[in-house]
């Protein structure tokens, strides 16, 4: 690709993009990655150091791994930041306060993990009992909403720009969506997606209480899961529609649409990929998400697989195309901080492949 080409492509993601209180200067957006680099659970002066040079990279919007809301077995692992007690939020005001300070915008991503298994690095706390759909009780579920609620009311006052809730890859609201994980036959059970995503609704309805009509509340979702690559929550943009329509109006203002693959058609007879069908569905502003700018796909990562560079010619079609409005970047910015800004700056060919060891990297 040659560097004209590649200047006149991505124009229109440099774009600035506006909802209701979040201006953000183009419409790329640093992907949530859990990093286990705050000892104690607190942010410290490395987390803000790290967050920092991916404002000073021009993302538009970053999306802070998953921080565990103030609920009994909501993280596995050990390092992982939380969203609430003093400290903590102490050491997200600093976060917050340096991005800022260098022209970011920066969301928390809200997180639950559910049933997750402990991380082999250890846990800070294996006598925790984790909970899952199943295995909570009717009250377990209520004060978990709050939770969330309170969480979001909290990084609010800490001056977070929008909220993210983590609704996807197996956590605790998609195992509410998942009919293996979620077997109640009350009213946060049933045989449809449409019964079964209502603990979601309740928990955006909260979220959404707790912060006001003007701030950003993004939900992330997935069809896939970790030990199941090919499975699909919804199966046909039926049963797609019946799930995400009620999510947009119990208050989600932005969904987060992650695939593997964001180029991979998500349905037969049509080469929408999840995000496209969600835009479709809902008519809401889309993020999209899925190994953008490499060729494999983040979870091979994990086993050591690394990804060759890719040009940016599929994301800019889809884009134009309408499929989504923002564009979710993960491992890419994870290895260089300045990838947005080479990107904008055509300095293509500064771009480097993806080696599984930048996952054991902080900087």
């Amino acid at each position: 690709m040659s560097e004209q080409m590649l200047s006149t492509n991505t124009e229109g993601l440099f774009k600035p993009f506006h909802l209701k209180n979040l201006e953000l200067k183009n419409r790329f957006v640093m992907a949530p990655m859990t990093r286990q680099h705050s000892p104690g659970n607190v942010p410290n002066q490395d987390n803000i150091d790290y967050y920092v040079r991916r404002a000073q990279g021009d993302v538009g919007l970053i999306l802070t791994e998953g921080t565990s809301i103030g609920r009994s077995g909501s993280q596995h692992q050990r390092d992982v930041p939380r969203i609430y007690g003093t400290e903590s939020l102490n050491g997200w005001k600093k976060v917050v306060d340096a991005v800022h300070q260098h022209g970011g915008k920066i969301a928390p991503q809200l997180w639950h993990v559910g049933l997750q298994t402990l991380n082999p690095k250890g846990y800070e706390d294996a006598t925790v009992r984790l909970e899952g759909p199943s295995t909570m009780s009717v009250d377990d579920i209520h004060q978990t909403i709050e939770a969330f609620a309170h969480a979001a009311l909290e990084a609010k006052k800490i001056g977070f720009d929008a909220i993210e809730l983590h609704g996807a890859h197996g956590y605790l609201i998609d195992q509410f969506f998942y009919p293996v994980t979620n077997t109640r036959t009350d009213e946060y059970g049933g045989k449809t997606i449409g019964e079964r995503n209502r603990f979601a609704v309740d928990v955006l309805k909260a979220v959404r209480k707790a912060v006001g009509p003007e701030m950003v509340v993004i939900l992330r979702l997935s069809q896939f899961k970790p030990t199941d690559y090919d499975f699909q929550i919804a199966k046909n943009p039926g049963e797609l529609e019946e799930c995400l329509v009620p999510l947009a109006e119990a208050g989600a203002d932005v969904l987060h649409m992650s695939a593997r693959r964001f180029w991979k058609p998500e349905f037969a007879d049509s080469d929408l990929g999840l995000a496209g069908w969600a835009k479709k569905v809902t008519g809401l502003p889309i993020i999209a998400v899925g190994s953008v700018g490499l060729s494999g796909d983040f979870m091979a990562a994990f086993g050591g697989a690394s990804s060759t560079k890719t040009d940016t010619s599929e994301l800019v079609r889809r884009y134009e195309r309408g499929d989504f409005d923002l564009i979710a970047v993960g491992r890419s910015i994870l290895n260089d901080p300045s990838w947005v800004k080479k990107i904008k700056e055509h300095r293509d060919a500064e771009l480097t492949d993806f080696s599984a060891a930048a996952l054991g990297k902080y900087y």
